[in-house]
């Protein structure tokens, strides 16, 4: 990273901290389609919103300049780093009364940044990076080709960490306009930022992964092709990550399903690549946002959810054909093994496997999450949950219920599992080849039903 940049004030930051940032490198195709995304949303909104943006050479990008002319209707108020000769200091948008123009000095190292920081009382949301240098792209030395840069940073919408960029960006903004910097602090303070909705959320991961599944079908490299189904995972997980962190009663419930959906995996002796989609489905369990946040625990559903075939966190999901079979998982997870669940009131072995496998462990790990408050011990905590799992055996399947009498023998134990969460800035290790073949399979599956 280079010295004194944004991103590199930011990690300094993070580095010993207990949220370590988990950075990638992105291809600059990516980081069109996820900026696009966010500036759409920005242009369907209007609401008391700050964006500060850095466009490193800005000579590259000031065919955005018109853009930025419709995104400055809608928002408070837009601040634009970029070098001087880009063209943007005699853009008329550069002239609007609620955009400023910050000229950076050639060797600032931000210059050779790319930032998107987005504060909204709605919502906050974050693209900042750096291209990488001509000793971090190796032997094959930088590309040719514009589509083939690479980037080095993060996205994400969590408003501790967008504010603390915004932050650091104005301070930087000091040293060149120092009464633009008091403005824009005065900005920031009058925006009080909450978590975004799952509606919001659901909104802008739509956009993210339409622009990028536009984006692949323009790429001819599997490199390429890669990056970009990589951030469309992430651009899931990221809305799981808001979601889990909104529900404080529960913060930890992704970690913790994953990890019991993974341990009766094993002692079921599932294949390797059934447990990786059973994880990535146990990671993507709540994220449908018209789905009440306690409906996987108790069994209800909105009637939204209960007319409609697919719920509507799991069509989304669909957009995506290495998603479907995961989107059939989540959707199914509320079927119940007597046939009275919904959305397709199947029965018993009808069920989807690694659904009645997310089903009995979401329910377990709600249960775990409500006792273990109480003043009870720890093997009393274990012993509970599953006594009011086997209490609904009509919605288990009976063979899983004694599974997890047999995971609960070992956590009474002793046993820790572990509930490390992913490396969200890659993606790609949750999918492999035969995903395509298994979605089929579950594509027709559905169809059938």
């Amino acid at each position: 990273m280079l010295e004194g940049s944004i991103l590199q004030q930011l990690e300094n930051n993070h580095r010993h901290s207990d949220r370590p940032i988990r950075f990638g490198v992105y291809y600059k195709n990516t980081l069109v389609a996820l900026c696009h995304a966010l500036e759409d949303h920005l242009l369907m909104d209007d609401s008391n919103t700050l964006v500060i943006t850095a466009f490193q050479q800005g000579k590259w990008y000031l065919q955005e300049a018109e853009r930025y002319a419709d995104i400055a209707q809608k928002v408070s108020h837009i601040t634009i780093l970029a070098a001087p000769d880009s063209g943007w200091a005699e853009h008329p948008t550069s002239q609007l009364s609620n955009v400023d123009l910050v000229p950076l000095d050639p060797v600032d190292p931000v210059a050779q940044e790319w930032h998107l920081i987005i504060l909204s009382p709605q919502y906050t949301a974050m693209v900042i990076c750096q291209e990488l240098s001509e000793a971090d792209y190796g032997v094959g030395g930088q590309p040719e080709t514009d589509v083939e840069r690479k980037f080095y940073g993060l996205w994400t919408f969590e408003p501790e960490l967008v504010q603390e960029t915004a932050k650091l960006a104005i301070a930087h903004i000091q040293d060149y306009n120092p009464q633009l910097a008091a403005k824009l602090s005065a900005y920031q303070d009058s925006i009080h930022p909450s978590l975004a909705t799952p509606e919001d959320l659901s909104e802008i991961v739509s956009r993210v992964v339409n622009y990028l599944q536009t984006g692949e079908g323009n790429t001819q490299q599997a490199s390429l092709d890669n990056n970009l189904v990589s951030n469309e995972v992430q651009a899931f997980l990221r809305m799981a990550e808001i979601i889990d962190a909104a529900d404080i009663t529960n913060p930890m419930a992704a970690a913790e399903v994953v990890a019991l959906c993974e341990t009766m995996g094993q002692l079921l002796d599932l294949p390797a690549w059934q447990i990786k989609r059973l994880r990535l489905a146990a990671l993507l369990h709540r994220i449908d946002p018209f789905q009440k946040r306690e409906s996987v625990l108790s069994g209800t559903l909105s009637t939204d959810v209960a007319s409609c075939p697919l719920v509507p966190g799991a069509q989304a999901l669909r957009t995506m054909p290495r998603l479907r079979a995961v989107a059939q998982i989540i959707t199914h997870q509320t079927e119940c093994w007597d046939g009275s669940g919904v959305p397709g009131g199947l029965a018993g072995d009808a069920i989807p496997l690694e659904s009645r496998i997310l089903a009995l462990a979401a329910e377990f790990q709600g249960r775990v999450n409500q006792i273990k408050n109480s003043q009870v011990s720890r093997e009393e905590i274990f012993t509970q949950a599953l006594e009011e799992c086997r209490q609904r055996s009509h919605r288990f399947d009976p063979k899983l219920l004694d599974t997890l009498a047999l995971l609960v023998m070992g956590l009474q134990q002793g046993l820790e599992l572990s509930m490390a969460l992913p490396k969200v800035s890659s993606g790609m290790w949750l999918l492999d080849s035969r995903w395509d073949s298994e979605s089929k399979t579950s594509e027709l599956t559905s169809q059938r039903q």
